[in-house]
């Protein structure tokens, strides 16, 4: 039985407690003996909401401090799916095992922050779904959403199927066929040890919750409750 400790990292405009306490993730993990570890990136939830974009420029910080000295099992949603695989690019060491959900050929392109951050600034596109849904988000309860924007507007390194390389530990892949990063080949094929669970009739927005990738994710971390 694999007895690694679990790092949750929710996405953007998410925390711990919403992304993987309310949902269930952390009872899950510790039926199944599992010691979890629970992030909040920078602008969100506990941590601290700079205004700044440059504060945001290196967003793995707030999960290097909360690593053991010994290497992890992962997950992440979106952003922070975005950001394990950044770690892990760096500092392969330091993860066993690795879940990344609501990540896929979003990763690679170069469009897209601008027009949420516009969004949320209340300047979104009528027209424009996806941006709307995402400036809604960063108005819910508990977040700060000029916080959210600078996050939006950070300049960080981009990942690429070279770095990607660096990333053997096996990884699951979790993408549902309706988000708007799908599809998610480009990744699997750049990511040495790469699983692909598909999900049917998945948005983005509802991934966390969903039991399909609950369920995918717990067994490849060989941490079904007994």
């Amino acid at each position: 039985m694999r007895t690694e400790p679990v790092v949750l990292v929710h996405g953007w405009g998410g925390s711990f407690a919403r992304t993987w306490q309310e949902p269930g993730w952390e009872a899950l993990l510790q039926d199944a003996g599992r010691e979890v570890i629970g992030v909040d990136l920078l602008g969100h939830g506990t941590a601290p909401k700079p205004h700044d974009p440059a504060a945001y420029a290196d967003l793995t910080t707030r999960i290097v401090e909360a690593l053991p000295d010994r290497p992890v099992d992962a997950v992440g949603f979106s952003l922070g799916a975005h950001t394990l695989l950044e770690l892990a690019c760096r500092e392969p060491h330091r993860f066993a095992r690795l879940v990344v959900a609501g990540v896929g050929a979003n990763l690679f392109r170069t469009e897209g922050g601008d027009r949420i951050a516009k969004a949320v600034g209340g300047e979104a596109d009528p027209e424009d779904v996806t941006a709307q849904l995402f400036a809604t988000y960063a108005n819910e309860p508990g977040n700060d959403p000029e916080a959210l924007r600078a996050c939006l507007q950070r300049e960080a390194p981009r990942l690429t199927p070279e770095r990607l390389a660096a990333v053997t530990m096996p990884v699951l892949v979790v993408l549902g066929d309706r988000d708007f990063a799908w599809p998610a080949d480009a990744l699997v094929e750049a990511l040495p040890s790469a699983t692909f669970l598909p999900i049917r009739n998945l948005d983005h927005f509802a991934t966390p919750k969903d039991f399909r990738f609950i369920d995918g994710a717990l067994e490849f971390l060989d941490a079904v409750p007994g």
